[in-house]
């Protein structure tokens, strides 16, 4: 029996593919004409490179996590830029879903390393999209200038083979594990994550919300000797 794609391709509380605002700029950065495959990638590119990654939007609640704060806010986590991405496809017609992982990410910055106490990263998030009968998944989290200042390779998707973290950066030293997968949903697990988050992280059991802090400002301290 086929599988049942409609889940994927509804809109949900924070994957919101109806909304007028994800609409328009899910239209716009997927374009016209083409294969869903080469709508996909170009929505991949638009959302990896167009929103950037800061780990300091890393709320836990719908409000925070919704794809239109994603696009007011401009930034978002691997979390919130997973559901930008999947409401996006699901805006033009293309099954999308989110999978979790857990990962052993080598590359943060110092104040990050001294809050969370651990450089394992709980429920990362990434994005499965549908395309030519199969699931591949896509990362579009660290967009292109945050790599090439962590001297990281940027994540390609083709649209066909997955697109996840490389286990190396570009001078063969250790950038990521991944530790274990936690499935793929239609909308976040949001009490399975906030769970995880309380028993793991220092900060999360002070206040379950994001840390605060100037990601931008530590990326640029972090890496103004390499």
């Amino acid at each position: 029996m086929s599988e049942d794609l409609s889940p994927f391709l509804r809109p949900g509380p924070m994957v919101e593919s109806t909304d007028p605002g994800v609409v328009a700029y899910a239209a716009k950065a997927a374009g016209a004409g083409g294969s869903d495959k080469e709508r996909a990638i170009r929505l991949y590119y638009q959302v990896r490179d167009g929103i950037r990654y800061d780990v300091y939007t890393s709320s836990l609640d719908v409000a925070g996590l919704r794809a239109t704060r994603t696009l007011e806010l401009g930034r978002g986590w691997c979390v919130s830029k997973a559901i930008l991405l999947a409401a996006c496809c699901r805006a033009v017609g293309i099954p999308a879903r989110l999978g979790y992982a857990d990962v052993r990410n080598h590359m943060s910055t110092k104040e990050m390393r001294e809050r969370m106490q651990t450089d394992v990263f709980y429920w990362h998030g990434y994005t499965a999209i549908h395309l030519e009968g199969a699931w591949v998944k896509s990362t579009p989290a660290f967009n292109v200038e945050l790599c090439e200042k962590f001297g990281l390779k940027p994540l390609e998707f083709d649209g066909v083979e997955d697109s996840i973290f490389h286990p190396f950066d570009t001078v063969g030293q250790r950038h990521m594990e991944y530790l274990n997968f936690r499935g793929e949903y239609a909308e976040p697990p949001l009490d399975e994550m906030l769970a995880t988050f309380i028993a793991e992280y220092p900060h999360w059991r002070e206040r379950a919300n994001a840390a605060e802090g100037d990601f931008d400002a530590e990326v640029a301290a972090e890496t103004a000797a390499r």
